[in-house]
């Protein structure tokens, strides 16, 4: 039976991959707009499937999808779809949560090697003033990894894979995810944490890799920094709204954190209306080396790319050919299927 599948905002002009997987008799609609109200209401109304990347599938969206069956989160966060809404509704939601597990590990990684290196902060410093910058000093979050300690907030597929490249340089790892089985720590030897709160009076580093819920907006908050080891430094390649950017912010002034490393902002793209990416921005002498702003690239590489289209595509078409469900977050609400 063929079907109808929206791509509102695709990356991509031409879908040769994603026709390869949904086959010639499959029509897909690649309109390539913003917003809802951008795309024709007859693209909602006779689409059976939908992968999405920003546009909100929301209360002003849901009741124009007659048809649709399933909704593809062209990603790892779901933040942009009414959950209950769509399983009210019958509509499945889906997201794609391995297909840049390495890239996103790697980035904080990275982050975490290049505080605790300083490259960055020197390579800046000799770029201003070769013969003034020639001095150590200018790594000012340096640290030796060895023995310190690793805390990791969501032990999921790239909380695991931060946690074995940090092992690999040394450090002792300790992880807080309510969600996991007891047990769930013992084959890799790590401590896990009963509460947050325990984790950040542990971690010398700490990493999010949590997703966006109601529970986890602003969980690193004041007081949440006010717990943190001195000196500590904070990685989040999650979601930007998880960080109260203003605690950050006093956080690094106060000097009870070393570094901040965010790949992700509450506000996308940021302005200078937040006052962490100002003074950021403003490469204030007390801020220089102690903070890095990444564009939301952590999960980008080629493959990777290739990998999240060829997994979206692959949910959605399972899905409508015998129903098989990969990776549904609704399915609390989801006491119907269309």
């Amino acid at each position: 039976m063929p079907y109808t599948l929206l791509f509102p905002d695709s990356r991509s002009d031409v879908l040769d991959l994603e026709r390869a997987v949904a086959g010639a008799d499959a029509t897909l609609l690649n309109p390539r707009k913003g917003s809802f109200d951008a795309i024709e209401r007859g693209a909602w109304e006779s689409c059976d499937a939908i992968i999405v990347r920003n546009v909100p599938i929301d209360a002003a969206v849901i009741p124009h999808l007659k048809r649709c069956r399933i909704v593809v989160r062209n990603g790892v966060g779901f933040d942009i779809v009414d959950l209950e809404g769509c399983g009210d509704a019958g509509i499945a939601v889906c997201n794609v949560p391995d297909y840049g597990t390495t890239e996103v590990a790697d980035s904080a990684m990275a982050m975490i090697l290049t505080f605790a290196r300083g490259t960055a902060a020197c390579d800046a410093a000799l770029r201003a003033d070769l013969k003034g910058g020639w001095t150590h000093l200018t790594n000012v979050a340096a640290r030796r990894l060895r023995g310190a300690c690793l805390g990791v907030i969501g032990f999921g597929r790239i909380g695991t894979a931060v946690a074995l490249r940090a092992q690999a340089f040394g450090m002792r790892v300790v992880f807080h995810d309510p969600f996991l089985p007891n047990g769930a720590e013992l084959p890799f030897g790590y401590t896990r944490a009963r509460t947050l709160r325990e984790l950040l009076g542990l971690a010398d580093v700490v990493t999010i890799h949590a997703p966006l819920t109601r529970e986890t907006r602003k969980m690193i908050d004041a007081a949440a920094v006010a717990t943190m080891r001195p000196g500590a430094y904070v990685i989040n390649t999650a979601r930007g709204a998880i960080c109260d950017t203003g605690a950050l912010l006093e956080g690094l002034r106060s000097g009870k954190l070393a570094a901040v490393g965010l790949d992700v902002l509450p506000a996308e793209p940021p302005t200078l209306a937040d006052p962490l990416v100002a003074v950021w921005q403003a490469n204030e002498p007390w801020m220089r080396g102690r903070m890095l702003l990444n564009p939301h690239t952590g999960f980008y590489s080629p493959d990777s790319l290739v990998d999240l289209r060829r997994k979206a595509i692959e949910t959605a078409c399972t899905y409508l050919h015998d129903g098989t469900l990969a990776n549904c977050v609704n399915a609390e609400y989801l006491k119907r299927r269309r």
